[in-house]
């Protein structure tokens, strides 16, 4: 059989042919945007979990055996570990409902004038005294005003009517009578209103009940439709990669190995890292507001473990309520809280960023506050969690391609590994005429 030989294409006609793909590829995904969340998040699943299915792996099992094996662990031990805590956290947050107005009025009434006088102590002006209402003389009060009008106040159980144009009748309210309570009037009542307002607005209620209804399967479709292309993606990494390898011009796959390389580096201290600092945090809350004897600590514990999701912000802003929830107990333990804070932050930034963050992704704070402020403005808060890590990614490629077009960057083989290996090889170079 006479072998056929291909014309391989000019490297011209490759960037065209590139080109002309990646307009339509950019197009396809701005045109379905709205169905992306899946997908965004099995990226996530894929890469956090990557490391243990990889372990796991190598104890001589297959890659998809290691997906299972680590898919349900991870997931046992979150349910498990939830199902222990609910009882706690449930106590704890009808607690915490319930004394929640008597915390902000302990608040408003007490440390806020106690703050106020500390600081016309410190500014040397008196504090103007809070005013008060003047009280009422006899049922009605008139005030003559400087334009000539009256302001006209009633005291308590007395009400105009009006009898015509210009005649008005001041006359006293009945006091309520308040009828004995009758659990079974009670509960019939109820029910015939209950009854009553599904009657008068029953398309409401249906509109409500399918709303909730396609709410909650939405949750468990895009639940398990993250699952499923979580393990398609880790059974079908080494493929992927050598899909998108088989792209660039043979000899430039080296670079792209060492972009590859480069990228994965800075997510690992963006992501990786980040998540372990929130563990971190948790713990080292959890077991400080312990100590204290903080209310509700279980509670205020997480609050501080997953607002750390969000580098900077998320710690401050954490901060707050636990700080207010503590002063309402005495100034002593929100000092105490207060300082175990700030001890855990100087922990975060000198230790923890630096070495788990900061050696990774070399990103710098004022790089960082700038993509958090547009990832919330123009996305919330979905954009102010995937800032960081997009912008890992756009500093990788500019450090990446400026290092290849002026040379200037510290060598890239001196902290990157060796390129990848693939199960699936590129296909071999095409035969030229």
């Amino acid at each position: 059989m006479a072998e056929i030989l291909i014309h391989r294409p000019r490297n011209r006609a490759r960037v065209v042919f590139l080109s002309i793909w990646g307009v339509v590829v950019v197009a396809v995904l701005l045109w379905a945007r709205e169905i992306l969340l899946p997908f965004i998040l099995a990226l996530v699943v894929a890469y956090v979990l990557l490391p243990a299915v990889v372990w796991v792996e190598k104890r001589r099992m297959p890659r998809w055996s290691a997906v299972i094996v680590v898919y349900v662990v991870t997931i046992g031990g979150l349910y498990l570990s939830l199902a222990a805590m609910a009882p706690r956290l449930g106590a704890e947050m009808r607690g915490l409902f319930r004394e929640l107005p008597a915390m902000a009025a302990t608040i408003r009434d007490e440390h806020v004038p106690a703050l106020r006088h500390w600081l016309s102590g410190l500014t040397g002006v008196a504090a103007p005294p809070p005013v008060e209402a003047p009280p009422p003389v006899g049922p009605m009060r008139i005030v003559p005003q400087p334009d000539g009008s009256f302001e006209v106040n009633l005291g308590p159980g007395v009400e105009f009517h009006q009898l015509s144009e210009g005649r008005w009748r001041l006359e006293p309210v009945p006091p309520a009578q308040v009828a004995p309570f009758e659990p079974g009037k009670f509960m019939s009542d109820a029910v015939s209103k209950s009854i009553t307002y599904v009657q008068r607005n029953t398309m409401e209620v249906i509109r409500l009940g399918r709303s909730i209804i396609t709410a909650v399967s939405r949750g468990i479709f895009i639940f398990f439709m993250t699952l499923m292309l979580g393990a398609y993606l880790m059974i079908t990494e080494a493929r992927i990669f050598a899909f998108f390898r088989s792209l660039v011009f043979p000899d430039a796959r080296r670079s792209f190995d060492l972009l590859v390389a480069r990228i994965d580096r800075g997510l690992s201290g963006v992501v990786r890292g980040q998540l372990f600092i929130c563990l971190v945090n948790g713990v080292l809350s959890a077991i400080g507001f312990w100590f204290f004897g903080l209310k509700y600590w279980p509670i205020l514990a997480i609050l501080a473990c997953v607002m750390s999701l969000v580098p900077i912000f998320g710690s401050i802003l954490s901060s707050v309520p636990i700080v207010a929830i503590a002063l309402t107990q005495s100034l002593g333990v929100a000092l105490e809280v207060l300082l175990w804070i700030v001890g855990i932050h100087q922990l975060e930034a000198n230790f923890l960023n630096p070495k788990i963050i900061g050696d990774q992704a070399h990103v710098h704070p004022v790089l960082v506050i700038f993509s958090l402020l547009v990832g919330e403005h123009f996305f919330g808060l979905p954009g102010a969690l995937l800032a960081v890590p997009v912008l890992s990614i756009a500093q990788s490629l500019f450090l990446h391609f400026r290092y290849i077009t002026f040379g200037d960057d510290a060598p890239a083989d001196s902290f990157l590994p060796p390129p990848p290996s693939y199960s699936v090889p590129p296909p071999p170079p095409l035969s030229e005429v």
